[in-house]
Formats: structure tokens, sequence, C-alpha cells
């Protein structure tokens, strides 16, 4: 499956602010999922394998790293529970890094919104107004539309991933 996303990670300062607003937006909430998010060696997107108990997925992206919200191009195929992909994919490629979190999942329309604790990180609030059709500035108006209702400032918005953050943060911690 195919698709283009609009979204933006920022730190989560007040996650009952966030979730008053999801109720007032009647948003669906999928659940609380543990997620183990592996990534591999690849020499261009991200490459990774999302291990949950409601998500599970093999998934490769490419995006920029910018300090606002940003377009995304994403290919994911859906994965049974317990399968052998990750130990597959880790002896051609090798791991790069594995990222731990706790995920709460909520929907409004075709916008998925985590409330994310990340191991060794902390909270953050993701956003990602996904489209199918291309129509990039629907996605774009809507990621911007939950910015200002979470009332994100553009200071708090984080431009790297997940990993890249822990690879810092390791990286510094080795020096």
């Amino acid at each position: 499956m195919k698709v283009l996303n609009f979204e933006f990670k920022a730190r989560l300062r007040d996650a009952s602010h966030v979730r008053a607003i999801l109720k007032g937006q009647h948003a669906r909430f999928l659940g609380t999922d543990h997620q183990v998010d592996t990534y591999f060696r690849v020499p261009s997107g991200r490459l990774k394998i999302r291990e949950g108990r409601i998500e599970n997925s093999l998934i490769f992206y490419r995006r920029t790293n910018s300090q606002h919200a940003r377009r995304s191009a994403v290919e994911m195929m859906l994965l049974p529970r317990r399968n052998s992909v990750r130990a597959i994919l880790s002896s051609a490629l090798g791991i790069l890094v594995v990222v731990d979190k706790r995920r709460e999942i909520y929907f409004v329309g075709n916008v998925k919104i985590h409330l994310d604790q990340v191991r060794g990180l902390g909270a953050f609030l993701e956003v990602e107004a996904m489209t199918r059709s291309g129509d990039i500035r629907k996605v774009r108006a809507q990621a911007a539309k939950f910015q200002k209702l979470f009332a994100v400032p553009s200071s708090d918005i984080v431009p790297l991933s997940y990993s890249d953050l822990i690879l810092k943060k390791y990286k510094r911690g080795r020096q």
C-alpha cells in the first residue's frame, strides 16, 4: 500500500490537553500499543519492521528532516503477528537501531494521531494526515489544523525520526 503523508512530530507537554481535544473531535481510539520498531541499514530512505499488539507492518519511507510539518512517501505491508521478517532482514541488511515505545493510537477521519512514550527519549505527539489520492494540499492543511488545535508551537516540532534521535543520543554517550 502506497500512501502520501503530511506529518509532524512534537514534544508532548500536556497529554491530557491533547486527549481532551481528541474527544471534542470525536476521535476513534484504537488502543494503546507497545511497539518495537527495528530499523535496518539501507542505502536510502528508512526501512523498518513494526511489531506490536495492534500494528504489525513492514514500512519503507522517504522523508526530509525539517523543523515543520513535512511530506512523507510511505510504502507499507501489513504483517501477521509473530513472523520471521525481522530475523530475515536482520541477517540480510543488519540492524541500524531499535525504537521501543508505548503508543496511544487515534484517528480523526484520515488523520492518525499518536501519543508516544519512547524509551530513552520521552513523550511525543505525532500527527499523520494520510492520502492515497495524492491530494497533498488537503493533507498539508489537515496537519496545520491539528498543529493549531493542539497549540503546538513551531519550536516544539522535532525534525528527526525517533531512530535518528536514539542514534544521536547514543553517539553523544560514546564521546
